[in-house]
């Protein structure tokens, strides 16, 4: 079996990220790789009352505090681990600091969306899944009841 040196997770701190992050240490301890836990968001600019509304620094710097929290919880339990906040669509942010950062195996959550919510949510985890040059293990949320299509 192919080992793995450097393991990116993606999280959205949403349920599913606990079980993602236990994923990634159960497979990090085996093959004692390094783990990169990253988030990226993108809140568009929008025009309000005549003029252009920029969301503030107030939200980078709450996402960066709980990115900070998630990677010091992490790093409790597997010391060799860094974080990265990026600030423009995950899609691209997850498979650009893959490459950037060396990663050879990506964890990620999916949500397991259907219909109209997929339609209108889009997929982070199957973009990824789709173009990714590297492995790509998506970890649904356990002992949660399907959604019926």
């Amino acid at each position: 079996m192919r080992g793995y040196t450097h393991i990116l997770i993606p999280v959205d701190f949403t349920e599913t990220t606990s079980d993602v992050i236990d994923t990634a240490i159960a497979i990090a301890e085996k093959f004692d790789a390094k783990i990169t836990v990253m988030h990226a968001f993108f809140v568009y600019p929008f025009a309000y009352a005549g003029g252009l509304y920029v969301p503030s620094e107030d939200i980078t710097r709450k996402a960066q505090e709980v990115l900070d929290a998630t990677r010091n919880d992490i790093r409790l339990r597997y010391p060799n681990t860094d974080s990265v906040l990026a600030t423009t669509d995950a899609r691209d942010a997850i498979l650009e600091i893959a490459r950037t950062r060396g990663a050879d195996l990506i964890v990620m959550g999916t949500h397991g969306r259907r219909g109209v919510s997929r339609a209108l949510l889009g997929s982070v985890a199957e973009h990824v899944v789709r173009f990714s040059p590297i492995h790509v293990l998506t970890v649904s949320r356990r002992n949660e009841p399907k959604e019926k299509t």
